[in-house]
């Protein structure tokens, strides 16, 4: 973790200090600052210095937080940029004379020449290493009928059939002209090949770009592609190219269509003619959504058609993808399953299990970092067996689950409390200063919490019903992992309004009077209370949502 990052941690969030979501209407701010304001205003604790002191400091924060949020066009900047956006010289006049839309708009242009002069000092390198593995000899040994077996216990033979390295670079020669150098080296059971190629791609405007390619390799090649956006839903990609060879020249055509159906589905429609490949027509669906990925495709052509399914499974709280793909054709069937873990922020491994006829049995491993893969496909058995589908399935779990155990864990563990240790040590004098203020608006909230808590009893007399932590010091408390805890009863009573609670999805160390004490680890918080008689506990992790009363929380026979 930068020491950048260390600091964004510890900024103030209006948002979660005035306890209301980032939808929150105008009406809803102004009614959380008047609370707020009668909580903190300096003149409600005139009668102790020291306690008016503290007031001013909170009050101030509060008031802050309003004038942002409840300016359409401070907002605009505080949920584009942050806090930090706010104090960036130039804003001051752009908020002022710009809407919400156009200053987000002028932020995006920004970012854009940022990321092109960027782009221009890199050579954003990419590269693919494939390495093909032949162990059919482990499931199905193969004799020549003439050959003599002495001996039937040799060891299988596993060897490398095949071996292809692809890797390209860019050089941005202007803001609209991208150069690109690629090349390639394949060999396949002692037949070797390669070829390089570059590319000029150049911008022609927002809804378009041309490309040149020229190559060498297998003869000469010559291609020419237009990409175009023809409606706000729609665009065409074509290409064409001319391959030079000894037996004469082949030209080749491919065009794709593709249209947005609606907010998570494209269509699209490719039609390939000469090369090397035949020609057919492809349609293809796709559907991507926060929980799914769909692809299905038909095709018609020479010399094969097919009809493929593909469904991705995404589980985000676990870093993970699941796939299984279905395909069928004049070649025969395959089908695959397998799974995406992704171990770092940019690295990510996979494995999957390829069911083929007359394919057979494939393990096909994949490891990505950055802009560089490597891919093992392991080709098993030439039949479909159950000993290779199950050892192919199986040996990754174990593999990783014994990875995982032995180095990913405590790799990472290790990772965390450095970064965890870096966090506290150079945030030292202001985590302190926020354990110092978190304390000192706990005792300006005991007024506020004894009045609540008084409303509460007497709702409690008059209609037998309240929600009230309990009298005990710990019926609120803010846990961390280090077994650190931290009493917040008072300031979650006064946060306790018509005899309900509710909690925003975020950090719950921006409450007033919360603070944290581990930056960056795993917090929860644990709330007792009391309603109509019965007792309810209920645990939320740091930056889960809570809402009181429940029936989920209620002890049972707690009387």
């Amino acid at each position: 973790m930068d020491e950048e990052g260390e600091n964004i941690l510890l900024e103030d969030n209006y948002y979660q200090l005035l306890n209301i979501s980032k939808t929150a209407t105008p009406e809803e701010i102004n009614s959380a600052y008047r609370r707020f304001s009668r909580m903190f205003h300096p003149d409600k604790h005139s009668t102790d210095p020291n306690k008016q002191k503290w007031a001013e400091q909170i009050f101030n924060k509060v008031k802050e937080a309003y004038e942002v949020l409840s300016d359409s066009h401070k907002r605009a900047i505080y949920d584009t940029l942050g806090k930090r956006g706010l104090e960036v010289d130039g804003w001051e006049i752009i908020f002022r004379t710009r809407t919400p839309k156009e200053i987000r708009e002028e932020y995006e242009r920004l970012k854009r020449e940022r990321e092109e002069r960027r782009l221009q000092q890199s050579a954003n390198p990419r590269g693919t290493l494939t390495l093909s593995i032949n162990a059919t000899d482990l499931f199905m040994k193969y004799y020549d009928e003439y050959e003599i077996i002495e001996d039937s216990t040799f060891i299988p033979s596993i060897e490398v059939s095949g071996m292809t390295i692809q890797q390209s670079i860019d050089a941005p020669v202007t803001l609209r002209n991208t150069a690109t150098l690629s090349g390639n080296i394949s060999t396949q059971n002692g037949i070797g090949s390669g070829s390089m190629n570059i590319t000029n791609r150049h911008l022609t405007s927002e809804r378009g770009w041309t490309e040149v390619e020229c190559g060498i390799g297998n003869g000469l090649m010559l291609g020419f592609k237009i990409f175009r956006t023809i409606s706000r839903l729609m665009f065409v990609n074509c290409g064409t190219g001319l391959q030079f060879l000894p037996q004469g020249v082949i030209p080749n055509l491919v065009t794709t269509m593709a249209l947005q159906l609606d907010a998570h589905s494209v269509g699209y429609l490719t039609y390939r003619a000469g090369g090397q490949g035949g020609s057919s027509m492809t349609s293809t669906y796709v559907r991507d959504s926060e929980k799914y990925h769909l692809n299905s495709a038909v095709q018609i052509g020479n010399p094969h058609s097919f009809i493929s399914f593909n469904i991705m499974r995404k589980v985000p709280q676990h870093d993970m993808k699941l796939r299984l793909a279905l395909k069928f054709g004049t070649f025969g069937a395959i089908a695959e399953y397998g799974a995406e873990k992704k171990v770092s922020q940019n690295t990510c491994v996979s494995a999957a299990v390829m069911l083929g006829v007359p394919s057979g049995v494939m393990l096909k491993l994949k490891w990505s970092c950055a802009s560089q893969t490597v891919v093992v496909p392991i080709h098993l058995c030439e039949e479909v067996i159950p000993a290779p589908v199950f050892y192919a399935s199986i040996v990754p779990i174990v593999s990783w689950l014994v990875l995982k155990k032995l180095y990913l864990d405590p790799v990472a563990r290790e990772r965390r409390d450095r970064d965890r240790q870096r966090s506290m040590e150079a945030n030292f004098e202001r985590l302190q200063e926020l354990q110092r203020q978190a304390r000192a608006t706990v005792e300006l909230m005991r007024e506020t919490y004894s009045r609540i808590r008084s409303n509460e009893e007497k709702k409690k007399e008059a209609n037998d019903h309240e929600t009230v932590p309990e009298e005990t010091g710990d019926s609120s408390e803010a846990t961390s992992p280090y077994g650190e805890v931290i009493d917040v009863t008072i300031p979650v009573q006064c946060l306790v309004k018509d005899s309900r609670l509710e909690l925003l999805d975020a950090s719950k160390s921006e409450l007033p009077g919360f603070y944290d004490p581990c930056v960056g680890d795993d917090k929860h918080l644990t709330v007792r209370y009391m309603f109509h008689n019965n007792l309810y506990v209920c645990t939320v992790a740091d930056k889960e949502a809570l809402m009181l009363p429940r029936n989920t929380h209620r002890i049972k026979n707690s009387s």
